[in-house]
């Protein structure tokens, strides 16, 4: 179970997740040259049945990117898009030429290769602030529908919790080419290690 989460607690972990997601986002905007646009993250315990409801409801069709957190903390993250901002993503890195449909080898390489930078500068920011190492998984790919995307994660944390911790920040370009979201779960047993870490950087006059 998840330790009593007070409101100051989910406020650290909010302003910690923007900073990563900011790291993120300029790692995009590097990658496509677009303008990234950013929301301030949510940060809410969930029950699972409403986790799906977060990504456009179970039949939404998606990419979803699925890494394991390892090191000073646990946790999973999955990095999620719509299929049809998929698809314009890779237009962008492919200067214009459409995917193929089914995505081959190529695509979904290129689409591995996003996640992984856009979730290592996450990762890394949020690491670094914290003195904890964060190091993501291999990425795990899927194209499917919304509840099949997820299912396996929430199998797994319902082991443990009823509720999954999510950390969800939006992101897209102005021009509405591509949107995306990035899904922070961190493990039930890890929440403290986290806020211990938050605290101790807060007491020594650093962010947050």
């Amino acid at each position: 179970m998840f330790p009593q989460l007070l409101e100051k607690d989910l406020d650290a972990l909010r302003e910690v997740s923007n900073i990563g997601a900011g790291h993120a986002v300029t790692a995009l905007h590097q990658m496509t040259q677009r303008v990234i646009l950013l929301e301030v993250p949510k940060v809410r315990l969930v029950p699972f049945g409403k986790v799906v409801a977060a990504l456009g409801g179970p039949e939404e069709e998606v990419l979803g990117l699925f890494f394991r957190i390892y090191g000073g903390s646990r946790g999973n993250m999955l990095v999620v898009m719509p299929k049809s901002s998929a698809d314009r993503l890779l237009r962008i890195l492919f200067n214009g030429e459409g995917p193929r449909k089914p995505l081959g080898d190529l695509e979904i390489s290129a689409l591995k290769e996003v996640g992984n930078i856009l979730t290592s500068a996450y990762l890394g920011a949020i690491g670094g602030i914290l003195k904890i190492p964060l190091i993501p998984s291999i990425p795990a790919f899927s194209m499917d529908m919304a509840q099949a995307v997820v299912d396996l994660l929430l199998i797994e944390l319902a082991e443990v919790s009823h509720q999954a911790l999510v950390i969800q920040t939006e992101f897209g370009t102005r021009d509405g080419a591509f949107r995306g979201h990035f899904f922070l779960l961190p493990d039930p047993a890890s929440i403290e290690t986290i806020l211990k870490a938050i605290q101790s950087v807060a007491s020594a006059g650093g962010a947050p």
